[in-house]
């Protein structure tokens, strides 16, 4: 299964590596998109719960650092009104061609 990090840049400017057992993130966020702090978690955290999943149906186990990227993001979230901006800056491995 491979596995991808990504970088936010929050309201703050701070950048925040994250990561993800699953290319699955690639299908709720965009390189170069700003999106709101409440739309972000959600959508970070419906990834990565879906990439813990993905990890579940193939090993037996759900993924504990998929569980801990989206809490860590959640922590993050927290910090900011709900209607500041994230911009990702990055994602990798890209998506196969």
């Amino acid at each position: 299964m491979p596995e991808m990090t990504f970088s936010v840049r929050w309201p703050d400017g701070a950048v925040q590596e994250c990561y993800s057992p699953s290319l699955v993130i690639h299908d709720h966020l965009e390189i170069g998109t700003t999106y709101t702090v409440g739309e972000f978690r959600t959508r970070a955290t419906t990834a990565l719960g879906e990439a813990a999943e993905r990890v579940r149906a193939k090993f037996g186990f759900a993924c504990t650092s998929a569980a801990a990227s989206a809490e860590a993001i959640d922590t993050a979230a927290q910090r900011y009104d709900d209607q500041s901006t994230v911009d990702i800056i990055s994602m990798y491995p890209p998506l196969p061609a």
